[in-house]
């Protein structure tokens, strides 16, 4: 069973119509106070990382979330759900993260290439990972974003993908923690296979 976070920054119910795809058990909330009884946590998001992180705040999930790490708990973050996770972000102002994944959030910069990125891109897997079993490398992935992680540590890395003169950050996965730039419930097969990687971890 997936405990899919509501905290009125996500992408809710694509996300929900492609677990029930699977035919994975998944339910929506914005109790935080239920989180507690389920092993996988999604954090879906969309938007800007400042409003996303107060409301994730004032919701109560950025403790439950924590503690749900803390005690081994799964959790996956998806798009600006993935930004989330890092220490802080330059997205119109300063803003603190959850600091789950040391790091930065960061604008793309480029004279060449539109942002925000929005459209298909290759994700290049950097290291075994069971988000990606059964998946070819280069394989790609929907993306809509303007700004990207930049991990502390190499070893959170799991994929990187070229946009804006850069190999940025597309994928973590570390200690239970898991996310993704890309949007899976919008890239087709691969994505699916993403989404049910996580489920059956």
């Amino acid at each position: 069973m997936v405990f899919i976070a509501d905290y009125g920054a996500g992408n809710l119910r694509s996300v929900l119509k492609a677990f029930d795809y699977l035919g994975v058990k998944a339910i929506v909330s914005s109790d935080p106070g239920k989180l507690a009884g389920y092993r996988k946590v999604v954090l879906p998001g969309v938007g800007a990382f400042g409003q996303a992180i107060e409301s994730l705040n004032a919701s109560g999930f950025t403790e439950a979330v924590a503690e749900h790490v803390d005690k081994g708990g799964q959790l996956f973050g998806i798009c600006l759900g993935m930004q989330l996770l890092l220490t802080d972000s330059e997205e119109m102002g300063d803003y603190k993260g959850m600091n789950l994944i040391p790091g930065r959030v960061l604008r793309f910069m480029s004279d060449t290439d539109k942002i925000p990125q929005i459209g298909w891109n290759s994700v290049d897997q950097q290291k075994e990972s069971v988000l990606f079993r059964g998946i070819p490398d280069h394989t790609f992935f929907y993306f809509v974003h303007s700004y990207y992680c930049e991990p502390l540590s190499v070893d959170a890395v799991a994929a990187t993908t070229w946009f804006a003169g850069k190999n940025f950050c597309s994928a973590i996965e570390k200690n239970g923690i898991f996310a993704v730039q890309f949007h899976p419930e919008k890239s087709s097969d691969a994505g699916l296979k993403v989404l049910k990687n996580f489920a059956e971890c």
